[in-house]
């Protein structure tokens, strides 16, 4: 099998690629669980997670590669609880670079990992034959209260699903900048602590917490729902999104349901808990949209009710959900 752009996409190609590749040869038990980070034993319970960044352009309206490598990073620590506290960072850059650009992604990281509440502990720096690029890898550590208990198969028939703003703001960004196309929609890139630190004190019993990035909210809950051996209904007119972005979309014959964010999440929890829920996000920054926008039923997959009271199918992405956005 030759690899392809779709096998980077977060969707089914990717899945597939994991299953025949990398889960044939690294499985184990918390490697299975293919959460958006690792929690594993330390001193305490830690939670570990590695990513990498290989977005163009390096700079977009709302952010640039050095601020959504932290942001990208610390969220999926917080996606399982964790408090995030250290993240390392590792710089691959072609030759020909140039040291002020490289400067000002430096400092945007290091503003960003201040803003985030977490500090970058290690690194390291390669240069490579090409022409001009930048690619960053980060690994996150974070601890863990021994009584938490956040993943993808705890979802339960009657929860809600709750996510904390407008979907497709960061994917629209990056394909306006790859197409050349001049608007007012700018990425969403951002780390989300303030609003789980929140919610994780005001003990709302989270089930289950996700970041929606590469294969956007149709995939991520496509995975929740497989997890869990449940189905989610969507409501889709509940499903925030900017007008701007809406447009957008229509107009290139996107589907919102599978365009990333780098600065939304969704969270499952009991029903009667999910508007205090909203309430919290809301009053964080980044979350002035958020919503309830579905429910956990018995049976299997995702599917959208329409505004006129239709059903749809919504599957995970297939191919290659374009351009690549982080």
């Amino acid at each position: 099998m030759k690899i392809t752009i779709a096998h980077g996409s977060g969707g089914k190609s990717t899945a597939d690629l994991i299953d025949s590749v990398f889960a044939k040869y690294f499985s184990n038990p918390v490697l299975n669980m293919m959460e958006d980070s690792a929690v594993v034993d330390g001193s305490s319970k830690i939670a570990v997670t590695t990513d990498s960044f290989v977005v163009t352009p390096l700079f977009f309206k709302g952010g640039d590669i050095g601020r959504l490598s932290v942001c990208g990073t610390v969220n999926d620590l917080l996606m399982r609880g964790a408090v995030p506290k250290y993240i390392t960072s590792a710089f691959i850059i072609e030759e020909g670079a140039d040291t002020d650009r490289l400067e000002k992604i430096a400092k945007s990281m290091a503003d960003t990992a201040h803003e985030a509440g977490v500090t970058v502990i290690c690194g390291d720096t390669k240069v490579i034959e090409g022409s001009g690029g930048i690619y960053i890898n980060t690994t996150g550590v974070g601890f863990v209260k021994e009584s938490t208990d956040i993943a993808s198969t705890n979802l339960r028939e009657g929860d809600a699903i709750v996510v904390s703003g407008n979907m497709g703001d960061h994917h629209a960004t990056i394909l306006s900048a790859r197409m050349g196309i001049e608007n007012n929609i700018k990425s969403d890139n951002a780390p989300l602590g303030e609003m789980v630190r929140k919610m994780l004190k005001s003990g709302i019993e989270l089930h289950c917490m996700r970041d929606v990035t590469r294969g956007g909210l149709g995939t991520v809950l496509n995975e929740l729902a497989r997890a869990s051996k449940v189905s989610i209904e969507l409501a889709e007119e509940k499903i925030p999104v900017d007008a701007e972005v809406k447009s957008f979309a229509k107009i290139l014959g996107l589907d919102i349901l599978h365009m990333g964010n780098e600065g939304k999440l969704v969270a499952v929890m009991p029903k009667e808990q999910a508007q205090q829920a909203v309430d919290i996000i809301k009053s964080c920054k980044y979350g002035e949209n958020a919503q309830i926008i579905g429910e956990v039923k018995h049976g299997s997959g995702v599917t959208m009710v329409t505004p006129i009271g239709g059903k749809r199918q919504v599957n995970v992405l297939y191919g290659e959900g374009l351009p690549r956005i982080c």
